[in-house]
């Protein structure tokens, strides 16, 4: 009895296995039959019996070939864009790290007070690295003999190429600087940025602002590619509070310099060199569209509100944007902007129109463009000036 006890719970515990066949029992007498309505697959072999499908030689040289052309129309403009950027992202971080070390400079009170331009660049040196200082007579050891630009017509999209001999560079005067009186050195930055330097002998420190930039004591044009080529303006060529040609492009007979951020008059030089500007009135102590006069040449080398619609046109476009007018929406072309040497995604820029206290400007955003009329000591309007 206790053995019968012991068989059935085993059969409980461990039922038969179920045979490995094409029919095998379930549970009762129910009996699995295979459908044979379907194929019935027992080996992977039976997918690789037909014929593979392939390109042919021919096909597949035609489409080697499609790319190739495919790669030599975009590759090129690929590069020069990826070159556009790395320039201005060079050019960028340059002027941000040498500002820093004129306010740095201009806060230790080691910013004015030297002979000559060779003597403020071995202080410079403290501040910001420089591994050869080329002297006044061997500037060109520093420097690449001519560079290269561009005077593109906004207004038709042409471009005329000219050059500039670098080695008539030897004084202040040259960089544009009339009335500083002092010689131009060849520098090479440690970061490979070469450039020709000239000091303001009339440079005033102001440790306690916090506006002050220091560009108003130094003139510089700098290459961010050192001697290697291209050394065009607005490319790798850029310039600090320096004047090397008065047309970096056109509209039409109307010729404009590069764009610049003015450094300010204080109130009492506002008031000497108004009558020469051919400006109205002295307001302010720091009078940055009147620095901007005075770096022109004058309200007559300041653009007018229509020429400033002109860049306006060239960048959104367009031609619907006349002097005054406040137009959206409209779609900024960054790369065009770029190329007349203006950055970030919202600028302004001067005009010469202005009264005692106010002047017009020309504000650019990503979607909108219009006239400003803001106080003279708005610091952040670039200027242009009018070129011969």
């Amino acid at each position: 009895m206790l053995e019968k006890v012991v068989q059935k719970a085993v059969q409980i515990v461990a039922p038969p296995r179920l045979p490995l066949c094409n029919g095998f029992t379930l549970v009762g007498s129910a009996v699995h039959v295979p459908r044979n309505d379907k194929p019935h697959y027992t080996h992977l072999t039976h997918f690789t019996h037909g014929k593979k499908a392939a390109f042919t030689l021919a096909e597949v040289l035609i489409t080697l070939a499609i790319i190739g052309i495919v790669a030599a129309m975009t590759i090129p403009t690929l590069v020069a864009n990826y070159q556009e950027k790395t320039w201005s992202t060079s050019a960028q971080v340059f002027e941000r790290k040498f500002e820093e070390a004129l306010k740095t400079m201009n806060t230790q009170q080691v910013l004015a007070g030297y002979s000559s331009t060779e003597e403020f660049v071995g202080e410079l040196s403290k501040h910001f690295k420089i591994n050869k200082i080329c002297s006044n007579n061997d500037i060109m050891s520093c420097f690449e003999d001519k560079i290269t630009w561009d005077v593109l017509d906004i207004s038709a999209g042409d471009n005329e190429s000219g050059s500039y001999d670098m080695t008539t560079i030897t004084t202040a005067a040259a960089l544009g600087q009339d009335d500083w009186n002092s010689d131009a050195v060849g520098v090479q930055f440690a970061n490979g940025t070469t450039g020709i330097i000239a000091y303001n002998l009339n440079c005033r420190e102001q440790p306690f602002s916090n506006q002050f930039t220091g560009t108003s004591c130094v003139s510089l044009v700098y290459d961010t590619n050192g001697f290697k080529s291209p050394n065009s303006f607005n490319k790798d060529v850029r310039g600090i509070n320096s004047f090397l040609k008065s047309c970096a492009f056109r509209s039409g007979s109307t010729c404009f310099s590069a764009p610049f951020k003015p450094d300010p008059l204080t109130k009492a030089e506002c008031e000497q060199l108004k009558g020469d500007l051919g400006i109205e009135g002295c307001n302010y102590g720091s009078d940055y569209w009147a620095g901007a006069v005075k770096a022109c040449g004058g309200v007559t080398k300041m653009p007018t509100m229509a020429q400033v619609a002109d860049i306006a046109n060239y960048v959104y476009n367009t031609s619907d944007i006349g002097a005054y007018d406040n137009v959206s929406p409209l779609t900024l072309d960054y790369d065009k902007a770029a190329e007349l040497g203006f950055t970030g995604t919202n600028f302004d820029i001067w005009s010469g129109e202005g009264n005692s206290y106010n002047a017009d400007y020309r504000y650019f955003n990503p979607t909108s463009t219009g006239k400003g009329n803001g106080s003279r000591n708005y610091s952040d309007p670039p200027a242009v000036c009018l070129g011969d």
